[in-house]
This record gives structure tokens, sequence and C-alpha cells, in this order.
């Protein structure tokens, strides 16, 4: 009677308070949903180990494949945010310390000792690499393993942090 249509008194807004209930169960039953889907995946981010080509793993790191490398194995790139590149090759034995020369002139001496989880005879890490105009890597860790009088087997990483 005063200035309202018959019939529109009491009237609540229900469905403004229904529709602004339901955002959060939405909301709720999303992180549920993608819960499950990172629980079922074996790698929920992609960031698995991918094949790479060996040239692109090394310049990466800012360096070459030295001549007379043999890889052995894949070479391999995985990564989210941060990026991590491997590789493994043989090389003639009395090449490696001018290829680390060459390659990292601005790292520190390799070490013979002390090269972390590697059992490695000689080590090397280098920060910054800038070898090469494709390096994209924060760090680089050489580690050498003398197989015998004439062969090494080195492995490579060079990865961002």
């Amino acid at each position: 009677m005063y200035g309202t249509p018959e019939g529109a008194r009491g009237r609540t807004r229900w469905g403004i308070v229904a529709a602004i209930l339901l955002l959060p169960g939405l909301a709720l039953a999303g992180v549920v949903v993608l819960g499950l889907l990172w629980a079922v995946s074996d790698d929920p981010l992609g960031g698995g180990p991918e094949p790479v080509p060996c040239a692109d793993v090394l310049h990466f790191g800012g360096a070459e494949l030295p001549g007379g490398a043999e890889v052995v194995g894949a070479c391999e790139g995985q990564g989210f945010q941060d990026l991590h590149y491997s590789a493994h090759f043989r090389m003639p034995r009395a090449d490696v310390a001018q290829w680390l020369e060459m390659s990292y002139p601005f790292a520190p001496t390799p070490e013979t000792g002390g090269c972390g989880v590697w059992e490695a005879d000689l080590c090397l890490t280098a920060e910054d690499p800038a070898g090469h105009p494709d390096a994209g890597a924060h760090v680089v860790q050489v580690n050498v393993v003398n197989e015998d009088a004439t062969t090494a087997l080195v492995h490579f990483s060079a990865y961002t942090m």
C-alpha cells in the first residue's frame, strides 16, 4: 500500500544469494578435480625428460660436442620453470682438458676430487657460461670418468635456477 506493487511485499532475493553461495562450491569442485588429475598423472606439469638433439644440449651450456665424441644414450631436456639438460658422451681422454679450457675459459680449474655425487676423476662447475651465443644455462656441471687409458666418459649437465 505504501508505493509497493501488490504481491511484492516480503520477497527476498534468493537467486542472488544462491549464486553467491554456488561460486565457492564450484571453486572447491575445480580444486578437487585438479587434485585428482595431479594424483593420476605421471607428470602433471609436463616437465619429464624428453629427447633433445645433443648439439642443442651442449649449446644451451655454452659448449660444442668435441671432435671424436661418441654420444652415449639419449640427450635429454626437462623443465617447467627451470630447465635442465643432460648429455653423456665418450671422447678421447687426452682431449678433455683442452675441450674444457676452450669451452669454459672463465671457469675455475677442474677438480680431481670432491666431485659430489659422481665418482668422477675430473669435475668442473661453471656458472653463467657465455662460451656460445645460444647458451642459456646458469650453471654447467661436467663430470669426467676415465674409462681406460684412452677414453673418458663425460657427464654433461646444464640448467637454469
